[in-house]
């Protein structure tokens, strides 16, 4: 099954000047769908994995799948205001501006094994400040996975010493 035929180009959006990658189709064609969350979660399901961690938003779409076919719980790093309890935050900028990502406090203890995923590998910001919270909260990441990467952002540069993998390159 060829992947790359299930993401559909948008230009200029969300500004001008980006060129998306959409991934709906992918999500839609349930036999694509499963046989990328399979090839994502298999890559790591050798590993010694606590959580998966799945960043807002699209990277809930592929993480908790992931997470139920590891047979490991999902913790969410989210946009600013979406946790309702004490939580930590890390800045990032993206390659049409900034924002700011959170984590509860208490999401990850000193020493988890932690398997980070995120739909899209581009500049890296996003995943970098995610590392930042896993880290700040004492977790360990054995792993990061993404859907589709990038390579003319060269987010993977930003990622050095970590295990990275990615289905699709762009």
């Amino acid at each position: 099954m060829n992947f790359n035929d299930y993401i559909r180009n948008i230009p200029d959006f969300p500004k001008e000047g980006i060129l998306f990658k959409d991934i709906t189709p992918l999500l839609k064609d349930k036999d694509a769908f499963h046989a990328v969350i399979d090839k994502m979660a298999d890559k790591f399901k050798a590993k010694k994995i606590d959580y998966v961690v799945g960043i807002e938003a699209r990277g809930f779409i592929v993480g908790t799948p992931i997470a139920y076919r590891l047979n490991r719980g999902f913790i969410p790093v989210r946009k600013p205001g979406k946790l309702p309890y004490d939580k930590i935050s890390a800045s990032y900028d993206l390659e049409y501006g900034s924002s700011e990502l959170e984590i509860h406090s208490d999401a990850i203890n000193k020493g988890d094994k932690i398997l980070l995923v995120d739909d899209l590998l581009a500049t890296g910001g996003t995943t970098k400040a995610s590392i930042d919270l896993i880290e700040k909260l004492g977790g360990d990441i054995v792993g990061i996975v993404f859907l589709l990467e990038l390579l003319d952002l060269e987010g993977r540069e930003h990622l050095k010493g970590y295990d990275v993998y990615s289905i699709l390159k762009h």
